[in-house]
């Protein structure tokens, strides 16, 4: 669906986008991560054909994406402000929106896809933040598109308009679109996205599955120890830091599995019991935050 070869975008003596190749398979939803500057916004530009790459190769359907022609009626756009009309009602402004839409669904059907039949006459201004993005969203699949673009598609919503919108966008993946998702959240991304690729000042520093990912930043085992029992002899690797806080433990590893069964080990060895055993994964959070940790460790040297 999308393919990402060396591109390279630059403003004068500024490169935004320095080298960037991923691509975005039929039927997968797909992140693409960064801070702010990182040029994840600019790479999303120029895939969505509103900018010229200054080098390197980018296809969506096989196409240039500066076709915009050709790609239109099978790409959808979310984009951070959508720019309704107040006054419209949301079955009044997808009747306005598919005029401008080839093949569009019917308004019944494009509001029951995102779960708005029952605010079809409800005017833009009375519905909440989490409805209008429901309502972007409408606007983005009233052509049944096959790949959607979701920039931000939940900022500035509350905890549970932002369930809602995670919820309709798994539908549609279901349904079998494609979506290419950036988001400042990335507990969202983590619930989303089957691939991920980070970007840090222009260039992707770590992508691919969301589990190979994860398995790259550093998880924990946590546990506590019996009173009078002491931790002298925990298995701690070299790369691992042990944290102790009266009873509790926690050993913080790249390989929290492999860990938890040496600390099995060392406590059946000593007839010591642990309670609260916790093992886990590292969050996309804990890689995200790592990456940029160590890339400014990096600047820095």
């Amino acid at each position: 669906m999308i393919e990402v070869l060396g591109l390279h975008k630059r403003y004068g003596n500024f490169t935004a986008v320095d080298g960037v190749s991923f691509e975005v398979s039929e039927g997968e939803v797909f992140a693409l991560l960064g801070t702010n500057g990182a040029g994840k916004t600019t790479t999303i530009e120029i895939l969505e054909g509103y900018l010229r790459p200054s080098g390197g190769t980018v296809r969506v359907f096989g196409r240039d994406p500066a076709d915009r022609g050709a790609l239109r009626s099978r790409i959808g756009l979310v984009l951070q402000e959508s720019g309704l009309f107040g006054d419209l009602s949301a079955a009044e402004t997808v009747t306005a929106w598919a005029r401008f839409t080839s093949g569009a669904r019917p308004v019944a059907e494009a509001l029951e896809l995102v779960g708005l039949s029952g605010q079809a006459s409800t005017r833009v201004k009375r519905m909440s933040g989490g409805e209008r993005r429901k309502l972007d969203i409408a606007l983005a699949t009233l052509g049944s598109p096959a790949l959607l673009f979701l920039d931000e598609p939940t900022t500035g919503l509350d905890p549970e308009a932002r369930r809602r919108v995670r919820d309709l966008v798994k539908d549609l993946a279901a349904r079998g679109m494609t979506v290419l998702l950036t988001t400042h959240y990335l507990e969202e991304a983590q619930e989303l996205a089957g691939r991920v690729a980070i970007m840090d000042k222009g260039r992707i520093v770590t992508q691919g599955t969301m589990s190979e990912v994860l398995g790259r930043g550093s998880g924990r085992v946590a546990f506590e120890l019996p009173a009078g029992a002491s931790p002298e002899g925990l298995p701690v690797g070299e790369r691992d830091a042990l944290t102790v806080t009266g009873r509790r433990c926690v050993i913080v590893t790249a390989e929290p599995e492999s860990v938890a069964h040496s600390v099995l080990g060392w406590a059946h060895g000593r007839g010591v019991r642990l309670s609260g055993l916790d093992v886990r994964q590292a969050t996309l959070e804990e890689v995200f935050l790592d990456i940029a940790a160590a890339r400014g460790q990096e600047v820095r040297t």
